[in-house]
């Protein structure tokens, strides 16, 4: 028997189970009213792992979700073509094919051998968690010039996935950046 976890409990990066689809909290606010009698809501803004839909939801705090089957296995990154994005499968050394809608827009940080953690919900894969930062080479950038550093310091540069971001002026092509997958921005040289 999966943990029961209360509305009240589910801070965000909490995993549940609602109607038989695993969910992620993206943010939870918990409204507590001034009268007396009044009822605990918790408003919950949360993320399908199905479907990737993102929606809010109100619930009452003694509403309780199931726990989902989800595991979390290592897999490293092949290749993509017509039938999907291809994963080596780091503990049985399975290939595991992961269509567009499960992978989304997560190739834009994938290089050939790129680690990632392969979300299974009841055995089945369904999508992907990417690390936190990766780190990328510079495909291309504009050389900077001597005194534009007056516009606030940033150009463009492309990276080897075709992944655009604004980087610092000191920045060359060919050198290794670190570049946050929840925002997309430069994090800092590798």
């Amino acid at each position: 028997m999966a943990a029961l976890i209360d509305a009240i409990d589910v801070k965000r990066k909490t995993l549940f189970e609602l109607e038989n689809t695993p969910f992620c909290c993206l943010e939870a606010d918990v409204n507590t009213p001034t009268a007396r009698g009044g009822q605990t809501l918790v408003r919950l803004k949360m993320r399908n792992l199905l479907t990737n839909a993102v929606f809010e939801k109100t619930f009452k705090a003694s509403d309780k979700f199931k726990e989902p089957d989800l595991q979390s296995v290592q897999a490293s990154y092949l290749y993509s073509d017509g039938d999907g994005s291809h994963f080596l499968d780091q503990e049985s050394y399975e290939t595991v094919t992961l269509n567009d809608q499960m992978v989304g827009d997560a190739l834009d940080f994938l290089i050939e051998g790129a680690l990632i953690e392969l979300r299974r919900y009841n055995g089945n894969p369904i999508g992907l968690e990417l690390p936190i930062f990766v780190e990328l080479d510079v495909a291309y950038t504009e050389p900077a010039v001597r005194g534009d550093s007056s516009g606030g310091g940033t150009k463009t540069a492309r990276l080897e996935t075709g992944l655009e971001i604004r980087v610092p002026l000191f920045i060359k092509e060919g050198e290794k950046v670190k570049v946050s997958t929840e925002n997309r921005e430069f994090a800092g040289r590798a």
